[in-house]
């Protein structure tokens, strides 16, 4: 089975823990080994997010000289992250072909996400921090549970620019690390060249395209939690573990969190017919194979392609 595997910033640098190379590097032995698991018996194209990681370049730019946009950033940590995976899946899987690609994904200039920055990046901060860094920095703040994070413009992906290279590295069998951090934002004008812009690109949405346009069986977004889940946040929460997009389009969830993971998970499903999942990191094979997470399926899709409720 072909499977997109996009690993959430916050599974390989958990909120509430120390944001160093420490956690870090623990955290990507943990999602090494899981990976691992699932690429021993299937073809797994594997990509991350980075919204942790940038927001700490970001942090410590701003205090130096140094003024570099998020594209930049997002290059850095493409590599940064994309060399520790990388590193720990050639120590679980030696003499499997693996290879880290920066990918620069096109966006549209008149993305609407450009006016209303929604993405979260970073470090997490009390109010009073928050306050005072959107007063020194200009940064847009928001809040991430009881914390607030900086909110950066997170444009739609439109079109992955090095795809025939990842198909022919796919094809070849090599374990390709790529889209990391949702890839590098950039935008063609009029005389067809790219740029880069400032914004930070869902790893899920561009997740989501990719495994669309490789013809994955199946998309797999890992974070730090179990499940999508009814009610969350309320004593009456509980996990939801098989479901369809026209389900998910009722639940309302938060456009700076899970809403995007299940947004990206259900118009991949609609799309193509195949089959998303969410669920966390240390369940990964789990998840796979149907026992844990939350797995979603387009039932249109199977009624107009099967004319039936299931395969025959």
């Amino acid at each position: 089975m072909r499977i997109v595997v996009a690993l959430g910033g916050n599974a390989l640098m958990p909120r509430g823990m120390p944001p160093n190379q420490e956690t870090q590097e623990r955290h990507v032995r943990i999602a090494g080994e899981a990976v691992a698991e699932l690429a021993r018996n299937h073809e797994v194209i594997l990509t991350h997010g980075n919204g942790p990681q940038v927001g700490i370049l970001a942090s410590q730019a701003d205090g130096s000289r140094r003024r570099s946009g998020l594209d930049v950033l997002g290059a850095e940590t493409e590599g940064w992250i994309g060399y520790l995976l990388e590193q720990e899946l050639m120590n679980q899987l030696p003499g499997r072909e693996t290879a880290t690609l920066l990918t620069q994904v096109e966006v549209s200039s008149a993305d609407p996400a450009f006016r209303r920055p929604t993405k979260p990046i970073g470090k997490f901060y009390s109010q009073e921090e928050a306050e005072q860094l959107a007063g020194e920095r200009g940064w847009c703040m928001g809040p991430d549970g009881d914390q607030f994070r900086r909110l950066v413009p997170s444009p739609r992906p439109l079109t992955i620019c090095q795809l025939p290279t990842f198909q022919r590295l796919v094809d070849a069998g090599v374990l390709l690390i790529c889209a990391g951090g949702g890839g590098i934002p950039v935008v063609r004008g009029d005389d067809g060249r790219l740029r880069g812009v400032d914004g930070v690109i869902d790893k899920d949405r561009t997740s989501a395209l990719l495994a669309a346009n490789l013809e994955a069986d199946l998309l797999l977004l890992l974070t730090d939690v179990s499940a999508v889940f009814q009610d969350f946040g309320t004593p009456s929460a509980a996990p939801i573990r098989q479901t369809t997009p026209r389900a998910l389009a009722v639940l309302g969830l938060d456009e700076g969190s899970m809403g995007p993971k299940v947004e990206a998970a259900a118009s991949f499903v609609q799309q193509t017919g195949a089959t998303a999942a969410i669920g966390s990191l240390q369940e990964a094979a789990a998840v796979v194979r149907g026992d844990a997470g939350t797995w979603i399926q387009d039932d249109d899709y199977v009624n107009r392609a099967w004319g039936t409720t299931g395969r025959a």
